[in-house]
């Protein structure tokens, strides 16, 4: 794997034209003296983590890999699993579930948990229960859900584990469908980010859920516990969380002008400090992420080496408008990079294919990462020039580059 630094004088000429794009950029759009820098910004959330939604860029983050007790977080990712199972078309919505003694027991009336307060050995259609979950955090439901879907809430807790790897969330453990307190389950906070994201840009037609404000079911009428939807805060989910061992949490995501944002903020000491936090996180990201374009489409962004082809390098482009997100204020505006691609690249290759990551990064805390294809056809060479050029890379890696 070969990293071509922004800085770094043996880069193969990969980022040659960065510094100064970049330099003009940010002095364009980043010009607010009387802000307060991302450096600056203080939370008193044990974890928490802000992620610009179109871009993918961390625009803040505190303790965000720490894995810690999620509490009714988790029933996110019990949610992406159910939706998941209706986008394949496994389930309906009218599917129906049976309430089992478990399910009753553990999360249900005598649980004295969040419960949707199904009645023991009666049956729940699908759709009702994930509104059970999403509105009230029923853990009845929760653990309904898992039973109907995979058999068994310890079968469906490793379909939860196995769909959070395939997704991306690196620290994250499943035990349960609930997240009532077990020292095996956990999650961080920057797991909780990639997965609310995950859940917004896969499963559209199912998010919408997260923006209802009551649910009915039988005698019982419940509200959102989410306190974030009843202001006018552009915030439409996603999901509070509390226990003992978790303290106070919440996933939210709310869309200003065009523009989402992800907040997760985990182990307040009360209700009301998690509200104030989050308000607080989402309000300073709206107010300070900015966007500006350092390549456009199709525009050469450096070069990679191949190894015995018709010639040494392949100029690389990205396919799309590098936009990257920064934030306003801040003291240091160095935007920094690095090409990453496995050294050297082997022909054939064709143009458009992947052949590396473009990595950016701010000293606050800003990362970013786009994809770069191939500009140009590369073939084979002879067999004469693949000993030559291999005779030049051994000598290449003898002196260190």
């Amino acid at each position: 794997m070969q990293t071509a630094s922004l800085d770094h004088h043996r880069n193969w000429r990969a980022l040659a034209s960065l510094a100064v794009l970049s330099s003009i950029a940010l002095g364009a759009s980043l010009v607010d003296a009387d802000s307060q820098g991302a450096s600056e910004y203080i939370s008193a959330a044990r974890s928490a983590i802000l992620i610009d939604a179109q871009s993918g860029a961390t625009l803040f983050a505190k303790n965000a890999d720490e894995p810690l007790p999620p509490a009714s977080l988790s029933k996110l990712m019990t949610m992406a699993v159910a939706f998941k199972a209706l986008k394949e078309k496994r389930f309906t919505r009218e599917s129906e579930f049976k309430m089992s003694e478990h399910a009753w027991r553990t999360g249900g009336a005598p649980s004295r948990t969040a419960a949707m307060f199904v009645p023991l050995n009666s049956k729940v259609s699908l759709g009702d229960l994930i509104q059970g979950v999403i509105v009230q955090s029923g853990n009845d439901a929760a653990i309904a859900i898992a039973e109907g879907l995979a058999g068994s809430e310890a079968a469906f807790a490793r379909e939860m584990q196995t769909e959070a790897r395939r997704i991306g969330l690196t620290t994250t453990t499943f035990v349960n469908a609930t997240g009532l307190d077990d020292p095996s389950q956990k999650m961080s906070s920057r797991d909780l980010g990639r997965l609310t994201l995950h859940l917004i840009k896969e499963y559209p037609e199912y998010y919408k859920w997260f923006a209802q404000r009551e649910f009915s079911y039988r005698k019982h009428r419940f509200f959102n516990r989410n306190p974030l939807l009843a202001e006018d805060l552009g915030v439409d989910g996603l999901k509070t969380g509390h226990t003992d061992a978790s303290g106070y949490g919440i996933a939210a995501s709310a869309n200003r002008d065009g523009r989402r944002l992800v907040a997760v903020v985990m182990g307040l000491q009360s209700a009301t400090r998690r509200k104030v936090e989050v308000k607080k996180l989402l309000d300073w990201g709206f107010r300070r992420a900015t966007e500006a374009t350092i390549f456009t489409a199709g525009e050469t962004i450096g070069y990679a080496r191949v190894w015995a082809g018709t010639s040494f390098y392949v100029p690389m482009t990205t396919p799309t408008d590098a936009v990257v997100t920064l934030i306003r204020g801040t003291p240091d505006r160095e935007l920094s990079g690095e090409i990453v691609y496995d050294w050297p690249l082997k022909p054939p290759i064709r143009k458009g294919d992947e052949v590396a990551k473009l990595r950016l990064s701010t000293p606050y805390g800003l990362k970013q990462e786009f994809t770069l294809v191939a500009d140009q056809n590369i073939d084979s060479s002879g067999l004469a020039w693949r000993g030559a050029d291999a005779l030049a890379l051994l000598v290449w890696r003898k002196l260190g580059f």
